[in-house]
């Protein structure tokens, strides 16, 4: 084989002995000693040929591959063993090589040891879990290990955990990126001082071994790229990836060696002289020149030349016909970028020519060419990121690259590098299948590298970054350009780009972008690009690609066919190409010293506006009906103007351009805020859903600060320095409201439906009113924006903290992490909300911690003008409004509905001065004088809402009026001014009380004016010269802009646009009017004062209500801030005008007296025409149906909330209204049920039987009993295990197959109870129904098609009145009531009588009311619920019995249903009688009826009566020792029985309805034999000497009179009869230690004895409860036992209690007691002859059980994730996608994990079956949820860890510290044990056995 690699190697044979063939690891080690040694010489030439030679060998490039492609070569050239044994033998050389000899592990070990690892370096994949800490990171990106974050103190920052995306790198030790006080203990200590120097001879064979492997490596690279026609395949690269594998694991694992060989990669990677010296190709290898051969070829197809004609070809493939247009309008934007260089390839040696790019001269400064020009690689670090880049980055090669950059070296050598390959990047990126992983790749390495600002300073400098980057971007965009269709569709030469295209659909453009925001974060790069006046021009170019884009056409007539979905492209690209960008360059512009930057921003800004104005050949009318909301080049310009006026304190006007300009930037920011009006009035419907998802992204919170709030600035820019009369009738013409504004109670719309009219209305004036009080960026500082934007949020709802946040536009600055100064966001939040911490009511829904303003916030701070241009969705202005309502309500503030109060502004920024010129121009006035009067004269399309914007505009101008009134007629300025005839100057405070006459307006011939004014019309010439007669309708508002904008474009040139006049004014004369225009004159005479008085009348609906308040209280007029003013409706805000007039000046103040003092006449009345009486009739018949529609369901939701209140509790069986099952008074017999169905009640009858609504589910609650009080801990590491071998359940089974092993099974089954686990549980709503109406009710929900959360084929099905989730129905025995009181009528007999009784009755048979022999519908249903009951649970939960199938089996789980219940009744109740009553859980109880059920099924099987235990526990036996043969197996002892169990066969064995005294005489019976279990339990528990002392005391007593009720004397009369048998022999010595040695004192005997009884007393009340409808007395706990027993009728009622109870005086023996003790004890006797050891194990019962717990969670989730998330799973050994735990039991499960499948169960299904028999808890590790799953169900229920705000976070998303919240903890727990899953939660979906 040596022979064979040697001969492909080609070379000549080096002369040196033959190497031993290289097979044994032995040799191997030799070979590499003797080399070593022969480098270590000085004269080393000889040794570095023989190593080359062996090298050569041993990696020749050959093999693998050509293997991996054709078998035959392989054999020939590799002699066998397949390409995997060839590599691992080279692997397993270079290993051997680089140890020299030595170990390999050795090797590594010695060189770790040279690590002065300052850096963490850590590099991690996608999903890893990493952390962020705000507080210590200087650059956003900063990320930690989790290792190196809990070591290092992080104690009070804002961190969080998070799942990498794309993959990242740890950041400890690096000062660049993070603060040092943040590192971990490991990377504090700057080490390099103390770290010895690396010997020599350590490393060297690494120089030698590795410039060859590294070679090799590359050698297969290009050997396996076949580059095909097309994109190579995917599978076959990914071949090539897999085979190379081991490799560049190696290598990777090499980096991990530390600081010492990453220095020595470094040097070889970056080495030049090496890579020319291996790769150049040259001498006579074959192999070498192929595989450069294919270099070559690989390096031409990657398209790296730009090749010259890109450009135009490029362009053509969007839009054939326009290329030449297209290229022209590109070239001429670009018009310094200079000529493109067409330098031939031809003069280049073909490798060369081949890396080519087009080059851009992009500005003078660029001198170094030849970076843009050629791709040459001159280092193996060089070509290896080539063919990275080639294989789109396979994960193993980037990690192995990231690797190395803890090496400082190394890390600037590859950033150059990177930087170098940027667009060949871009290229592969553009061509990539998998464009998602291969962006999350590249990010991955840039973010390592551009994070650094010191590395990107470097290269920005050296390698012309910024440069590199923009060009990047730009050509990248170009691929997808289209014709700009915005304005003139014919001739634009605008080009945007396609938002249909992959590159933007995709967001394939982010990994570039997001490189470009990373490296604009550090001042000193951003500062070059500022300065850069090429790139800055170049920039906007690429900007200006994307103004305009997804331009939006209104459809007038059809619905559009197909809603694009291209708007959420769209928005990303201009946010994160633009806008991020934007936000970066910004936080470099803050002080005076940076003035420069934004003179040059803003200069390139205004010519790409003007290019862009130019190209879409926009003159000064928009086109009509259409819409893009994205305009970057106006936001550019707008953000840095802002910038500059309130950071720089650079005068503004200096910045701003001509008028015209002006005139022209606001025309499309104007045109958005009246297309949002039309999109929300529904003018756009037919374009589909999507209009409106651009409106609400465009003001949604993550957008509206690079897009509304720009531009509504702009427009404040533009509204201060134009014309305000232009500005206001700009607005609201470009709103289509013009031809309303008119006096005329009738006008024609030519451009507006009737129906839009009014909310285009309501529309322009809200927008006038957000633009006049919007201080955003005129004058408010930081803080104040932040507490604004969080008042609006929180007064439109609570909030939790997390979506508060969200909700509050941060600056998207990358700097600012989180918010500027998330510290100011906490100190603000406390300043204007109050914390409401989560409220717990069980069955609530769980509730998050939320924040709600503070009263003084409602009281001062909220502002609708805030809210409304927040709100997304416009019901949340309406919810803010009602929120402000029920505060001023609650406070007594103002009962009615209140209007948004009027919010006194923060001052203007003096530059913005101009903007209140708006408030006082008369075309303003106008408007408010002709709305004020339309209003009081109620025409038609005016709201409430148009009157509240009128007045608070009104207010606005009286808030921000010029002082000075007394140059009112200087402001008139000659005559050129068309509205003087309305006002006589532009200052509101005087206009307000001007009065105007008359006026003329142009109405249809049909308006009422016309037929009236016939005579005023002769009079018009006499009107004409008055002074104050108005003019026409619009007082020519458009034809007054027309002439503004005239005015101006002449000034400035006045030839150039000329031509095109006629065409833009021709199409404003078009709309041809349909009816007939004529000029009637209105008298009017009225000012807006008189107005506003008779507007408070009209308000009030009271004559003369106004009274000015001065007149009383002269005070008002000196402090006007009155409180009383500040909230109220309509009339308070008249009244606060007309007061703020009338200081304003003493002229208002004397006529608003006037005006009061005449009596107002009434408002003329409306004539009404015939149409609009009918119109009104209609309004007001339907009026009248809503109200009665209101009341009628006012009516029903109280019936419906009565009922709820009296049914609906399901919430907890705790504190809830009871609900009678029966009504019936007790004097009546038979029990009447309502049917909740058919409505009708009757008592249940054999044929038509009622039931209860039923819920059956298997339960191992009880099972999860412990014997101690604290729960279990949940695991949180490897050393603490939960068993569960002291489970209630474990104990129990124990016990039973201890009984099974020694005795006989059918005695065995009498003897216990099941249930423990598995148990069947029966609860019920309460609600009856006819079994009938219920059968039929289910067929109808088969029917019903819709998904329902249940299955219906299982018997499913929801109560048809409360809704509770149901799945049988119980069967009531007809007949007798509860209450009866015939049965419960003490007798006299004596106990011996009855007991004779009890006897006979349960020996006879069938001795049921109804025979079961007849088949009648009420035995078939009570058949088919015990059917039901039995299928609720599994199998192996019924079936103990050892032969299967057998009749005893079904005994025994008949009784134990009813053990079960009734047990879990006493936990529910808090797992004793205490509290007594009847609770509520029994008054919802079935367990009378189940009883019934059970009865008669058990009465089918009847006991052998000589097993009964009734014989052996009232009757003495003689010994009939000769009975029992040796072969069959004893019965079970008595005294081994559990009494309880008894109790219940006993019952049920009687006929039904039971007598009180049968059951009372049952009770005392089995009372005897378990006070005999108590006392011979107590005799096993002490110790001998104590035994005897006791058997002593007893014997003396025993023939006093009450001995068989003292228990001294029966104690020992116990021992004395057990000491006959081995029971207490076996007690050598070690027994001894194992008995506690507490002496027992009598009371502490009293007290052992008492609560060794106690649980059978308990049950047993219980059971009387539910029998006979007794209540429980309540109690102390110390006194349970004694109140117990003489409910029970075990005391004699005579007993006195004064001195010290004594449980034996409960006794009353049937039978002398020492004669059956000892027939008792006898049985055992003989047991222990043979097992004395298991005798007594069984005697001593644990029957204290404590209540069911989940496991407790520790205080902090990180715990549980830290330990959980990376376990690995028991069965499958893998670490689980979707980890879980078992909150029941701590088991640890893969959720979803196919891994754990077993018949077809996922883990998580099995695991509830087995663990809580169909119900599970699961707490999703990952996620911090709880789940639940219930038989075929789950639901998710929630999380019981919340932060610090009291929220949950669900998945981890924010990742901040997660805390328990113990009452969500304690809901959990509450809802398990009483098993109210199913009822509280209310989403439940199938998950087909899948979790």
């Amino acid at each position: 084989m040596a022979a064979a690699a040697a001969a492909a190697g080609g070379g000549p044979q080096p002369p040196q002995p033959e190497l031993p063939a290289p097979g044994l690891a032995l040799d191997k080690a030799a070979t590499a000693a003797h080399l070593k040694a022969a480098l270590s010489r000085p004269d080393n030439r000889a040794g570095a040929e023989e190593l080359q030679a062996l090298l050569e060998r041993v990696l020749s490039a050959e093999r693998p591959l050509a293997a991996a492609a054709d078998s035959e070569e392989a054999a020939a050239a590799g002699g066998g063993g397949g390409p995997g044994a060839a590599e691992e033998e080279a692997l397993e050389w270079c290993k051997c090589l680089l140890a020299g000899g030595g170990g390999y592990d050795e090797f590594c070990a010695a060189v770790r040891a040279y690590d002065p690892a300052a850096l963490c370096g850590l590099v991690w994949t996608a999903n890893f879990v990493a952390y962020r800490c705000r507080t210590c990171g200087i650059s956003p990106c900063m990320s930690l290990c989790a290792e190196c974050f809990h070591q290092g103190d992080h104690t009070g920052h804002d961190f969080n955990m998070f799942r990498s995306q794309a993959g990242g790198a740890c950041d400890c030790g690096d000062s660049n990126v993070m603060r040092e006080s943040g590192f971990c203990k490991r990377h504090q200590i700057k080490s390099s001082s103390n770290i010895p120097c690396v010997p020599k001879d350590l490393l060297m064979m690494s120089e030698f071994v590795l410039p060859r492997f590294i070679f090799c490596l590359i050698q297969y690279l290009r050997e396996g790229y076949n580059e095909p026609a097309d994109v190579p395949s995917e599978k076959d690269l990914n071949k090539v990836l897999q085979l190379l594998e081991p490799q560049i694991s190696f290598l990777e694992d090499l980096t991990k060696m530390g600081g010492a060989m990453r220095s020595v990669l470094t040097q070889v990677l970056t080495n030049q002289q090496n890579y020319k010296d291996l790769t150049s190709g040259l001498g006579e290898n074959s192999c070498a020149k192929k595989s450069h051969e294919k270099y070559l070829i690989a390096l031409k197809s990657s398209g790296l030349t730009y090749p010259e004609d890109k450009l135009v070809y490029g362009i053509q493939e969007p839009s054939a016909g326009t290329s030449t247009l297209a290229v022209q309008g590109f070239a001429g934007a670009t018009g310094t970028l200079g000529q493109l260089d067409s330098s031939d390839e031809e003069d280049q040696d073909g490798s060369q020519g081949l890396g080519k790019r087009k080059r851009v001269k992009l500005s003078s400064s660029t001198k170094d060419q030849s970076i843009m020009d050629v791709l040459k690689h001159k280092s193996f670090l060089e070509e290896l990121l080539f063919w990275t880049i080639k294989y789109e980055f396979p994960q193993k090669m980037v990690t192995f690259l990231l690797n190395m950059l803890p090496d400082q070296e190394y890390k600037v050598a590859f950033t150059k590098t990177f930087v170098q390959h940027y667009a060949f990047i871009m290229k592969t990126l553009k061509k990539s299948h998998e464009s998602d992983t291969m962006s999350n790749r590249i990010v991955h390495i840039s973010v390592q590298l551009f994070s650094n600002e010191e590395l990107a300073r470097q290269v920005t400098e050296e390698c012309q970054l910024l440069d590199i980057m923009v060009t990047v971007l730009l050509y990248m965009m170009e691929s997808c350009l289209i014709k700009s269709e915005l304005q003139d569709e014919e001739n634009s030469l605008h080009v945007v780009v396609n938002c249909g295209e992959a590159l933007l659909k995709n967001n394939t453009y982010w990994p570039l972008v997001s490189d470009f925001i990373n490296i604009l974060s550090h001042q000193s790069v951003a500062k070059r690009f500022l300065e850069d006046h090429g790139l800055l021009v170049t920039w906007m170019n690429f900007v200006s690609f994307f103004q305009g884009m997804n331009l939006n056409k209104r459809e007038l007539n059809e619905h559009v066919e197909f809603e694009s979905q291209t708007y959420y492209a769209a928005f990303a690209a201009e946010l994160e190409a633009c806008a991020q960008p934007m936000w970066g360059l910004l936080s470099h512009c803050k002080v005076r010293e940076t003035q420069e930057y934004t003179k040059n921003v803003v200069r390139y800004c205004i010519e790409a506006l003007q290019d862009w104005f130019d190209a879409i050949n926009f003159v000064d009318e928009p086109a009509p009906n259409q819409v893009t909301f994205h305009l970057p080049l106006h936001r550019y310009y707008a953000m840095f103007l802002s910038k500059a006026v309130k950071c720089q304190e650079l005068d503004l006007d200096s910045v701003l351009p001509d008028q015209e300009m002006l005139m022209k930037l606001m025309i499309h920011p104007l045109q958005i805020q009246a297309s949002l009006a039309e999109i929300h009035s529904n003018m756009w419907v037919r374009n589909g859903l999507q209009i409106k998802g651009q409106a609400m992204t465009y003001v949604q919170s993550h957008f509206c600060n690079s897009m509304i709030d720009p531009d509504i600035y702009l427009l404040q820019v533009c509204a201060s320095r134009l014309d305000p009369d232009y500005f206001i009738s700009s607005v609201f013409e470009r709103f289509k409201v013009v031809d309303l504004l008119t006096m005329a109670s009738q006008h024609q719309n030519t451009v507006l439906d009737a129906e839009h009219e009014r909310s285009m209305l309501e529309g322009a004036l809200t927008f006038l009113v957000i633009l006049l009080s919007l201080r955003l960026h005129l004058g408010m500082s930081d803080d104040e924006i932040l507490r604004a934007e969080m008042v609006a949020q929180l007064c439109m709802n609570d909030r939790t903290h997390s979506s508060l946040l969200d909700l509050i536009p941060e600056n998207p600055n990358p700097k600012s992490g989180i918010i500027p100064g998330s510290y100011s966001f906490e100190s603000v939040l406390s300043a204007v909300a109050d914390f409401k911490a989560p409220v717990f009511e069980p069955g609530g829904s769980m509730q998050q911690g939320m924040y709600t303003p503070k009263a003084e916030v409602w009281d001062q701070e909220f502002d609708p003008v805030m809210v409304i241009l927040r709100t997304v969705y416009r019901r949340d202005v309406q919810s803010a409004m009602d929120r402000y309502t029920a505060f001023l309500k609650q406070s007594g503030k103002f009962p009615g509905n209140p209007w948004p109060p009027y919010k006194k502004r923060t001052p203007l920024h003096p530059s913005y001065k101009g903007l209140m010129r708006l408030l006082h121009c008369k075309t303003l006035h106008i408007v408010l004088f002709t709305l004020l009067y339309k209003i009081l004269m109620d025409h038609q399309n005016l709201s409430e809402h148009v009157l509240c914007m009128v007045l608070y505009l009104i207010e606005l101008g009286l808030e921000n009026s010029a002082d000075e009134e007394s140059d009112e007629e200087a402001s008139v300025c000659g005559p050129e001014r068309c509205h003087d005839s309305w006002f006589p100057g532009s200052n509101l405070v005087s206009n307000m009380r001007h009065f105007i006459n008359y006026v003329r307006v142009r109405v249809p011939e049909t308006a009422p004016e016309v037929k009236r004014d016939s005579s005023a019309s002769t009079s018009s010439d006499s009107l004409g010269s008055l002074h104050n007669s108005g003019t026409a309708q619009v007082f020519s508002l458009v034809a007054e802009r027309r002439k503004k904008f005239q005015e101006i474009i002449n000034r400035s040139n006045s030839e150039a646009n000329q031509v095109v006049r006629p065409k833009t004014s021709s199409k404003w004369s078009a709309p041809g009017s349909a009816l007939q225009l004529t000029t009637a004159i209105l008298e009017i005479k009225e000012s807006i004062l008189s107005l506003l008085i008779k507007l408070h009348h009209k308000l009030s609906g009271k004559q003369n209500s106004y009274y000015p308040p001065w007149l009383d209280d002269i005070e008002i007029l000196i402090q006007p801030e009155i409180p009383k003013y500040s909230h109220g409706d309509g009339i308070t805000a008249v009244e606060r005008i007309l007061l703020k007039a009338a200081l304003q000046s003493r002229m208002n103040k004397r006529i608003i007296e006037e005006i009061c003092r005449k009596v107002t006449p009434p408002v003329p009345p409306k004539k009404i025409t015939a149409a609009e009486k009918k119109t009104l009739d209609k309004e007001e018949r339907r009026q009248k149906a809503r109200e009665r529609q209101q009341k009628l369901l006012a009516e029903f939701a109280s019936r419906q909330k009565s009922f709820m209140e009296t049914a609906m509790d399901v919430d907890s069986p705790e504190n809830d209204i009871p609900m009678e099952i029966a009504t019936a008074e007790p004097q009546v017999s038979e029990a009447v049920y309502d049917c909740v169905i058919c409505g009708q009640s009757g008592p249940s009858s054999e044929d038509r039987p009622t039931g209860l609504v039923v819920l059956l589910q298997a339960s191992s609650v009880l099972g999860q009993c412990r014997d101690n009080v604290e729960p279990k801990k949940l695991p949180i590491s490897e050393e603490e295990q939960i068993y569960p071998w002291d489970t209630c359940a474990a104990v129990h089974d124990v016990r039973l197959s201890l009984l099974q092993r020694y005795f006989k099974d059918s005695s065995c089954l009498l003897a216990v109870s099941i249930g423990w686990e598995g148990g069947v549980y029966v609860q019920t709503c309460g609600h009856t129904l006819h079994i009938d109406c219920h059968k039929s009710y289910m067929e109808s929900l088969r029917n019903d098609q819709v998904l329902q959360g249940f299955s219906v084929d299982k018997g499913e099905f929801t109560c048809p009145l409360c809704r509770q989730f149901a799945n049988s129905v119980l069967p009531c025995y007809p007949g007798n009531n509860v209450e009866n009181n015939l049965w419960q009528r003490p007798s006299n007999k004596s106990i011996q009588d009855l007991i004779k009784e009890v006897e006979e009755l349960q020996g006879r048979p069938g001795a049921f009311p109804v025979s079961i022999s007849s088949e009648t519908n009420l035995s078939k249903e009570m058949e088919s619920v015990m059917k039901d009951i039995k299928n609720t649970t599994q199998k192996k939960y019924r079936d103990y019995s050892k032969t299967p199938g057998s009749p005893d089996n079904d005994f025994l789980f008949m009784y134990s249903v009813a053990r079960t219940n009734l047990e879990l009744e006493l936990i529910h109740r808090g797992g004793n009688l205490c509290s007594g009553g009847a609770s509520t859980a029994g008054k919802r109880s079935c367990l009378n009826q189940l009883f019934l059920v059970l009865a008669l099924h058990m009465r089918l099987y009847s006991i052998d009566s000589e097993y009964n235990p009734w014989s052996k526990l009232t009757q003495l036996v003689e010994e009939m020792n000769s009975q029992l043969g040796n072969e069959e197996q004893p019965e079970v002892p008595i005294l081994y029985h559990d009494v309880t169990s008894l109790l219940l066969i006993q019952i049920l064995m009687m006929p039904q309805p039971l007598r009180k005294d049968h059951f009372t005489c049952i009770v005392k019976v089995l009372f005897t034999l378990l006070y005999t279990q108590a006392l011979a339990a107590l005799s096993v528990k002490c110790s001998e000497e104590d035994r005897s002392a006791w058997k002593h005391t007893g014997a003396l007593k025993k023939n006093t009179c009450d001995a068989e009720k003292s228990y001294e004397v029966l104690l020992s009369f116990v021992i004395s009869e057990l000491s006959k048998g081995k029971l207490y022999h076996e007690e050598g010595t070690q027994e001894c230690a194992m008995v506690s040695p507490i002496a027992w004192s009598p009371e502490s005997m009293e007290k052992y004895l008492q609560d060794f009884c106690l649980p059978f007393l308990r049950i047993t009340s219980l059971l009387q409860h539910h029998l006979f409808g007794e209540d429980l007395p309540s109690c102390q706990e110390e006194e349970e036992f004694s109140v117990l027993s003489s409910c029970l009728g075990l005391l004699p009622t005579f007993y006195q209690t004064e001195h010290p109870f004594i449980s034996a005086s409960c006794l009353d023996w049937p039978v002398p007691a020492f004669d059956i003790i000892s027939q008792w004890c006898s049985e055992i006797n003989s047991f222990t002859e043979r097992h004395a050891e298991q005798g007594k194990a069984l005697l001593i019962q644990e029957s204290r059980w404590k209540l069911p717990h989940l496991l407790q969670l520790p205080e902090n989730y990180n715990t549980i994730f830290q330990y959980y998330h990376r376990k690995t799973c028991s069965v499958c050994t893998k670490v689980p996608k979707d980890p879980a735990v078992c909150l029941v039991c701590g088991t640890f499960v893969c959720l979803k994990g196919l891994c754990c499948k077993q018949q077809s169960y996922c883990e998580c299904v099995l695991h509830s079956q087995n663990c809580g028999a169909g119900t599970g808890i699961f707490l999703l590790i990952n996620a911090s949820v709880i789940i639940i799953i219930r038989g075929h169900r789950f639901c998710l229920w929630g999380s019981v860890y919340l932060d610090a705000h009291g929220e949950e976070d669900r998945d981890l998303r924010r990742g901040k510290p997660l805390y328990i919240c113990k009452e969500r903890y304690k809901v959990l727990e509450q809802q398990w044990i009483s098993h109210t899953f199913d009822h509280i939660n209310k989403r439940w979906g199938p998950h087909y056995n899948g979790l």
